[in-house]
């Protein structure tokens, strides 16, 4: 009962319904999670068939510390939410706390099979995925347009590629990119490479020892062919791909194609420095765009940005992609009532509520072609997701925030000069062997 009435107390509001609605779900205040959840709610509620008894109620707390004192709260034992909120990257963490859940028939075809996996742990299903990260390269149109049609220019960027990479390449449309057309784009966009560039620097890296950070670099040497372990458990990050990966950062660093702090950039310095109009193309999280594309808050940029799915590579082309997501706690009061809601929550029904209210479900082209009109966003989303979306071997363990945190300890090293490749290398191996052990 204490631990009921500490989350009462943090409960910013309840849904209209009755007093004593029995399956209560703990989600995530703040922002269009919140706000699509509500709607979700609400539209379930108001079914005249459910019984009073599985009525949705929901809980909120703050998001400081939220994964922690999930983690508490589930080890505990606690009954106060039937449901809870799950992060790809953390499943595994929770898991021995929760129970797998069936998903409604129609879920494979909501949201296809690599965005089912994001809540998936060691072959079960642990939860409904409902909100979608992912990787979009933006990229300045109007710079891509006149490179393409400039016969000098193009000679240009094929004597610089050729020097930097050791081959002569022509400039594409960003659509058309592998990773070294990429690195050859951001070097002609560098004045420090080409004193006659638009713009100062060609990418923006986001290279600050942070865990997110790795996230978006990965799908770097993903499409190399990386991955964190075999079929066997054999930890697999030293290898030519992961080397490739590296390098490309530390070339494109060293050459001044990205800003000098960039060692202290992450999410907001780097829109910060593409919103400029300095940058020509940079590799970025999809919750960017909004901001990017509007002539309000980016006015440099916002009318001539685009967007396209991370460059290939010899292995495929690639995003990674981690979700948000609804489980169900293994010690639920009313376990029935709450694996119905999650049955109908991966329901196309309740997909498109939730798209429709803010939410960032990454959709199907069949079903997201029904809110395409509003929400034109959602429809990249899904379709990179299912095209292109990977989760690492190892990517939902339960010290999956650990080896992203080891990476990004290790590989900021390499990039700023404070050790060597291979020591980068070995270093994150022999780390990722003893977090990896399950």
């Amino acid at each position: 009962m204490k631990i009921r009435a500490l989350y009462a107390a943090c409960m910013l509001s309840l849904f209209t319904g009755p007093a004593l609605a029995e399956v209560t779900v703990l989600g995530w205040p703040g922002g269009p999670e919140e706000v699509a959840l509500r709607a979700a709610a609400d539209a379930y509620n108001a079914k005249a068939d459910l019984a009073d008894a599985d009525k949705v109620e929901l809980l909120f707390f703050n998001r400081d510390g939220f994964w922690d004192k999930l983690q508490a709260d589930l080890a505990a034992g606690s009954t106060a939410f039937d449901i809870n909120l799950l992060a790809t990257y953390s499943i595994g963490r929770y898991a021995p706390f929760m129970e797998p859940i069936a998903l409604s028939d129609e879920a494979k075809a909501v949201y296809g099979d690599s965005v089912l996996a994001t809540m998936q742990y060691q072959g079960e299903q642990y939860g409904v995925p409902t909100d979608l990260s992912l990787h979009f390269m933006y990229y300045r149109k109007d710079l891509i347009d006149a490179l393409l049609n400039d016969d000098a220019a193009k000679a240009k960027y094929a004597e610089i590629a050729e020097k930097h990479l050791g081959k002569k390449l022509e400039p594409k449309q960003p659509d058309a990119w592998d990773w070294d057309d990429y690195t050859a784009t951001a070097l002609y966009f560098t004045q420090a490479v080409n004193p006659d560039s638009p713009t100062r620097y060609g990418t923006v890296l986001q290279m600050k020892n942070l865990l997110f950070n790795i996230m978006v670099w990965q799908s770097l040497p993903r499409a190399y062919g990386a991955d964190w372990r075999d079929d066997g458990g054999k930890i697999t990050v030293n290898s030519d791909a992961y080397r490739k990966g590296l390098e490309v950062y530390k070339l494109l660093y060293d050459a001044g194609a990205t800003p000098r702090d960039s060692l202290s950039y992450e999410f907001a310095e780097a829109n910060a420095a593409y919103a400029s109009g300095q940058v020509a193309a940079m590799l970025q999280w999809n919750a960017a765009a909004g901001d990017l594309t509007s002539t309000e808050k980016s006015p440099a940029v916002a009318e001539v940005t685009d967007t396209v799915a991370p460059p290939s590579g010899p292995a495929g082309r690639f995003t990674h992609i981690h979700g948000l997501g609804f489980g169900l706690n293994k010690n639920a009061e009313n376990k029935d009532g709450a694996v119905r809601f999650l049955k109908w929550l991966s329901s196309k029904e309740a997909a498109l509520i939730y798209a429709r209210n803010n939410g960032a479900p990454a959709l199907t082209p069949e079903v997201v072609a029904e809110v395409a009109g509003e929400r034109p966003d959602l429809v990249k989303l899904g379709e990179f997701a299912g095209k292109y979306g990977y989760v690492m071997n190892g990517g939902t363990s339960a010290k999956a925030l650990s080896v992203y945190e080891l990476q990004a300890k290790e590989f900021t090293g390499y990039w700023s000069g404070q050790q060597s490749l291979d020591d980068a290398l070995a270093n994150t191996e022999k780390g990722m062997a003893d977090l990896l052990k399950e």
